[in-house]
């Protein structure tokens, strides 16, 4: 494993972020490159490098993306995440484009390093940026989503991750005047009839209702034309059922792989997620 550096190509809110870090697992023969983004926080970070060691041993490059806020790239007191926590939509949607901008950037160096074909994997909140990206980054073939969703209704009010969002809403409420769910169904409106209005990319911020459509996977998922490979938790709390529903539903062109497990606990099956991953790249192999 060696480490890449490259300076953003934004000001992030911390210098920390300034440099994007990636762990670069680089087999002998490179047949295929995958980005891989990780959850939100840093402490799955350890245990999703294993992905990298595994994909390396199918002759995949696996670029291990630390995305902004976390780790190296944020103050050592956090835990890593801390601005996506926030209750305006303004604000929420500079930090996840800013992720997505470092994938586009990532995608840069990679065609500089070798010819072969790119694809994304995003586990948990990495899915819903890996979702993002794969709509506006074309250069990536195929993308792999793992126990994720979308729809931030779903996500916002009921996941117990999002418990301390929720009482900022409460607390402050925000620029669309969403203390409660019941503002966020009313101000939304019905999601998946809005985000089938949109025609184009550019449609999400024109004809959103709210801020929260312009960073909501489920606003990006018709326009991701490439092959997706779906895996759903079908015991997950974090991203709970309808969550999923409003995702997987979207998506095109996508396959998917239930697990029988939660959402930290799909870890344990890690060894059988990698050989699906393998067989869904192979063709590109």
């Amino acid at each position: 494993m060696e480490k890449l550096t490259f300076k953003a190509s934004y000001e992030p809110v911390v210098k920390e972020s300034e440099t994007v870090h990636v762990y670069v697992f680089e087999p002998p023969e490179v047949k295929h490159n995958l980005v891989f983004l990780h959850g939100i926080g840093n402490g799955n970070i350890p245990y999703l490098m294993w992905f990298g060691e595994r994909f390396k041993k199918a002759n995949v490059k696996t670029w291990f993306l630390i995305l902004p806020y976390h780790s190296e790239r944020a103050p050592l007191e956090w835990k890593g995440g801390e601005p996506y926590y926030h209750h305006s939509p303004s604000y929420c949607v500079q930090r996840f484009y800013e992720a997505v901008q470092d994938v586009c950037d990532l995608v840069d160096v990679i065609r500089k390093d070798n010819d072969r074909d790119v694809s994304i994997m995003g586990f948990s909140f990495g899915g819903m940026i890996a979702t993002l990206a794969l709509a506006r980054e074309k250069r990536i073939k195929k993308g792999i989503l793992c126990c994720c969703g979308g729809d931030w209704r779903w996500i916002n009010w009921y996941s117990p991750y999002t418990a301390t969002l929720r009482d900022l809403y409460r607390q402050n409420d925000n620029e669309h005047g969403c203390k409660s769910e019941r503002d966020c169904v009313k101000n939304r409106g019905k999601t998946e009839e809005i985000v089938r209005s949109f025609k184009s990319l550019e449609d999400i911020a024109l004809k959103a209702p709210v801020g929260c459509y312009l960073y909501d996977p489920v606003s990006f998922a018709p326009f991701v034309e490439q092959e997706v490979l779906f895996f759903w938790a079908i015991f997950d709390r974090v991203f709970p059922y309808p969550s999923y529903k409003a995702l997987h539903r979207l998506l095109k062109k996508k396959k998917t792989i239930f697990l029988p497990t939660g959402h930290k606990s799909s870890y344990m099956f890690k060894e059988f997620i990698a050989r699906k991953v393998i067989e869904f790249l192979r063709p590109m192999l």
